[in-house]
């Protein structure tokens, strides 16, 4: 208990002289903490960046559905070997592929149809929404995917398979129409056709991938078949298909490329002329991208730490020797050689960390400025404020300790005799 308090005291004192050394040497001390802080800025924005763009993409593509898979013409990663005109020689899914499928595949919990309009101007009274994304889906889409709602309900199985003029709309959408009020049971007008709202959906926020329902208005596949022609390129029609519990991705994908094959009679030597689509396909082409993006941040910012750490052990340097008559005095007088490696220790470690916090301190200004500048929430989490803080104290542990080392390795006497 005794040598702990020793310790403690010890340190406490270090700390002090650190600071009074600083504060004496103000000019000489913001030049050495600026490299700390370029290298700490640069490392722990990319990281801020990052992670915020990760939690949003990794959110946007949990919402698809962790055990879908999509049916689609078009694959979401592309093999460098592969010519992209024999994608565009596919047929699209249709709603006949969908009802063969529903007979033939046994891992399947459920499936549903997803087509796009494309975006219309919605109206309400005097009030208008341009640009307005439309989904044409079946009823059995709310079984698939997630949906959360904050006022109303989705569609029935009666409005839906009777095509019914009845819609769902995004929170943002039902604010720009009817602001604070309750857009459940108002009738809206879509290019002459009138939707009555059954439901909006709970807001989301913005999505990195474009899924996020916010702005979009959604109606039965039935009503939609009714004046578009689902089945067109543009409409990117979309069959999902849904595992039963304790079916695996990589199980039902297996079926559903056999049943697919058998669907559209392809032969075995034959290519299949659709794609099979799931999450881990983004993710592991986005870890990759996310990994370089890392790595970047670390070589930018690692050059620039490691201009201020030789800046540090330089400004070490030199107090030691302009302190040098201070430390024969203090040692003369009974100081241990640890005080003085942790005197100058610490000193080294309080001017990294200085630069370290600034660092940070800018990085969370900037989080304030891009607050509705990005399309993702971006914030400074607790991990890369810890990050930073143990990088500022390493290079300070680091480049500090050559010179606090020498410093009390000093002879008392030499030292009091080269200070004079």
């Amino acid at each position: 208990m005794k040598n702990l308090l020793l310790s403690l005291r010890l340190m406490g004192e270090g700390v002090l002289f650190a600071f009074q050394s600083l504060w004496l040497n103000k000019l000489r001390s913001l030049l050495s903490v600026l490299g700390i802080t370029i290298g700490i800025f640069c490392i722990i924005l990319v990281f801020t960046i990052t992670d915020s763009m990760v939690g949003n993409i990794k959110t946007s593509i949990q919402s698809l559905g962790n055990d879908v898979v999509f049916v689609q013409k078009w694959p979401w990663t592309f093999g460098p070997e592969y010519p992209w005109w024999k994608y565009m020689n596919r047929p699209q899914p249709q709603k006949k592929d969908l009802e063969k499928l529903d007979k033939k595949i046994n891992h399947m919990a459920y499936s549903a149809f997803m087509a796009n309009l494309a975006p219309r101007t919605i109206e309400w009274n005097s009030n208008a929404a341009d640009g307005v994304s439309i989904m044409a889906v079946s009823y059995s889409y709310k079984e698939v995917k997630s949906l959360e709602f904050q006022n109303g309900r989705y569609f029935t199985e009666a409005e839906s398979r009777g095509g019914r003029a009845v819609a769902l709309i995004g929170a943002s959408l039902a604010t720009s129409l009817f602001g604070d009020g309750d857009p459940v049971g108002k009738t809206i007008d879509m290019k002459g056709r009138k939707l009555r709202i059954a439901g909006v959906f709970k807001k989301e926020g913005e999505s990195m991938l474009g899924n996020s329902l916010d702005n979009q208005l959604m109606i039965p596949m039935e009503y939609a078949m009714g004046f578009a022609n689902l089945d067109q390129d543009n409409r990117n029609p979309t069959i999902l298909v849904k595992g039963k519990a304790g079916v695996g991705l990589d199980e039902l994908e297996n079926e559903l490329q056999g049943d697919m094959r058998a669907i559209r009679h392809i032969k075995p030597q034959d290519e299949p002329n659709f794609a099979l689509n799931k999450i881990t396909l983004l993710t592991s082409t986005l870890e990759g991208f996310f990994a370089a993006l890392t790595m970047a941040g670390w070589l930018i910012g690692g050059l620039s730490i490691l201009v201020g750490g030789f800046g540090i052990a330089n400004i070490m340097f030199v107090s030691v020797k302009e302190r040098t008559n201070q430390i024969g005095i203090q040692k003369s007088l009974g100081a241990k050689n640890n005080f003085i490696l942790l005197q100058f220790l610490a000193e080294s470690v309080v001017l990294s960390l200085l630069g370290g916090f600034i660092g940070i301190l800018l990085v969370w200004l900037l989080t304030l400025a891009f607050k509705n500048a990005m399309p993702f929430e971006v914030s400074l989490g607790l991990n890369n404020i810890l990050t930073g803080t143990f990088v500022s104290i390493i290079i300070g542990v680091v480049f500090g300790i050559i010179p606090a080392y020498n410093g009390s390795k000093l002879d008392p006497a030499e030292a009091i005799r080269t200070g004079i």
